[in-house]
């Protein structure tokens, strides 16, 4: 390359990076002309590389004190070279310090890896968050009183990053009305040191509603694409999700213009300027910092497994047979009746974490047995259409979507009403029918996640889970359940720990508590005050005075002959 201009030397060393894979770009960063490791003083040379640098260099303009903002969701799209920075360079100098983190949802292996890199006494002091069940190491500090933190909806969170990005105060809105995020409850709040009321009641034209109030400023984004062009331009043709990226992204570059903002987004590949079609940029590079190239494997799609899976970016469509069917067991059982709900066509459906996961597995290996789920389009609160949704690490995700749209985009059509039914998990519930799924005791808080955002404005809504856990052992035989070991643990408290969903609110709704050996149906008091749980249906097999009413903190309600559940569930 002797002779050829900076520029040409760059574009070369991309081009070689590209076809000798991470090797050659390290070897060309030690080299002093690569992108993947650049360092300032080659940027310099480079004028069209003056976005590009280390994640070194991105962690050292992070100020200390400011609100950051981070994508990702559950195990997908995290910037873990740029978090594996700031932690690095905190640990080393102290710097950045006392940073406020807001976001909707935490990505982790709760093993260390992902949210938990920042999760450090003094590198963080506060924390708004949706769920962050992969990050136990916030939780720790949590517990220990060492930040302040809130746990809000996590569609609330998305839009209060949008409100941000717009200039807005903050959502204002009946979601969390009764549940431990009313002000009248807990407000949010997770522990003693946490005293500052981010949640305020408020009345508008005679309704009660809630006014969620977003930070002061959010300063700086750490975002992650697929492909950057020279002018900072990002697509995100391999990524699962679009998240809330592009309002994240928004609110720091605002800031930028008027007190210092800061845009980093890593990717995996760096491109000429003209290479991206402009229907195919998510982020502009007008509102886009600095690029850091990541080498693969701190790029993963899904902390699932390394690699590319093209069935969730929608590059290709995997077949379904591939899937497959659950064994039979109570998650199967819960699952089975589940599905059977979706009772016409063309059905959207939201399924939650966990338990939830299971319908889908069900609707795409016995959609014979429900024609109304052919039609169905299932969905997720991060932003996917159709398709089958992923589960564990991959939840979010869905294998063969027909679209992806924004979490806060796919948070209005969920408040709007837009889900037909929704399928969340049961970790407690109690006489009036509250279920709580957020905290439960013992510093075990993962947050509501968009349970509360879900669970208040589906138009029908099914909590799935275990009668009891802890050691909970059942077996079918010949089409009857037999409990093989009870669980330590009752599910149906007389209280439970905390309102994630609160009965009162289900304003007329069909909301079923669904298990392996019962299925319940929230109803109104005899009298019409106030609401509790009523028994409509048991398992064949099951015993009512056995199996069922010892092992619950209330006797539920009981009008006429109890039905037996679907014995199609039951059978291999």
């Amino acid at each position: 390359m002797a002779g050829a201009s900076p520029t040409a030397k760059l574009r070369l060393q991309l081009l070689a990076a590209h076809l000798a894979g991470s090797a050659a770009a390290d070897a060309g960063a030690e080299a002093g002309l690569g992108v993947r490791h650049c360092r300032a003083a080659d940027n310099a040379a480079v004028p069209d590389a003056g976005k590009i640098c280390s994640a070194e260099e991105a962690a050292a303009l992070i100020p200390d004190g400011v609100w950051l903002t981070i994508a990702g969701f559950v195990g997908t799209s995290l910037p873990e070279l740029l978090l594996r920075a700031v932690r690095e360079r905190f640990d080393a100098n102290g710097t950045p310090s006392n940073l406020g983190l807001i976001y909707a949802a935490s990505v982790g292996n709760s093993k260390g890896r992902g949210f938990d890199l920042l999760a450090a006494e003094g590198l963080v002091d506060r924390l708004i968050y949706g769920w962050t069940g992969s990050a136990p190491g916030f939780l720790k500090l949590v517990r220990e009183n060492k930040v302040e933190a809130w746990n809000l909806p996590l569609g609330v969170v998305s839009h209060m990053i949008r409100d941000a990005a717009a200039g807005r105060a903050g959502p204002v809105t009946t979601v969390g009305l009764g549940t431990f995020v009313d002000p009248r409850e807990k407000g949010g709040k997770l522990n003693s040191r946490t005293t500052r009321d981010v949640v305020r009641l408020v009345k508008l034209g005679g309704r009660e509603l809630l006014w969620y109030q977003v930070p002061d400023k959010i300063l700086v984004a750490l975002l992650r694409g697929t492909t950057a062009d020279l002018d900072g331009n990002i697509s995100f043709e391999r990524e699962a999700l679009y998240l809330d990226q592009l309002n994240q992204a928004s609110r720091a570059a605002m800031a930028a213009h008027n007190s210092g903002g800061l845009v980093i987004v890593q990717v995996e590949r760096v491109v000429d300027r003209g290479t991206l079609h402009p229907r195919a940029v998510h982020l502009p590079g007008a509102i886009v910092d600095r690029i850091v190239l990541a080498p693969p494997d701190l790029h993963w799609q899904t902390l699932r497994e390394p690699g590319y899976d093209g069935s969730l970016s929608g590059e290709i469509r995997t077949p379904l047979h591939s899937i497959s069917p659950l064994p039979m067991d109570e998650r199967r059982i819960i699952a089975h009746r589940a599905m059977l709900e979706i009772d016409r066509p063309n059905c959207v459906v939201n399924l939650g974490v966990g338990m939830p996961e299971g319908v889908a597995v069900m609707v795409a290996t016995h959609s014979h047995q429900n024609p109304n789920t052919k039609s169905v389009t299932l969905s997720t609160e991060a932003g996917a259409f159709g398709g089958i949704p992923g589960g564990a690490q991959r939840f979010g995700t869905s294998h063969n979507a027909g679209t992806h749209v924004p979490t806060a985009t796919m948070i209005d059509f969920y408040n709007g009403g837009g889900v037909d039914i929704a399928c969340l998990g049961l970790a407690e519930a109690d006489s009036a029918g509250n279920v709580n799924v957020s905290n439960f005791g013992a510093g075990r808080m993962p947050g509501c996640g968009g349970f509360i955002d879900i669970s208040q404005n589906a138009k029908t809504v099914l909590f799935v889970g275990t009668f009891t856990s802890g050691g909970l052992k059942v077996a079918v035989e010949d089409g009857m359940l037999r409990i093989k070991q009870e669980g330590r643990l009752p599910k149906f408290r007389a209280t439970v720990h905390e309102k994630t969903f609160a009965g009162a609110a289900a304003n007329g709704r069909r909301v079923l508590y669904i298990t392996e050996r019962a299925v319940f149906g929230l109803a109104a008091q005899p009298g019409g005050i106030g609401s509790t749980i009523e028994l409509l249906e048991v398992a064949p097999g099951v015993d009512l005075e056995r199996d069922i009413l010892p092992h619950m903190g209330f006797k539920p309600l009981i009008r006429g002959k109890v039905k037996q559940m679907p014995a199609q569930i039951f059978q291999p």
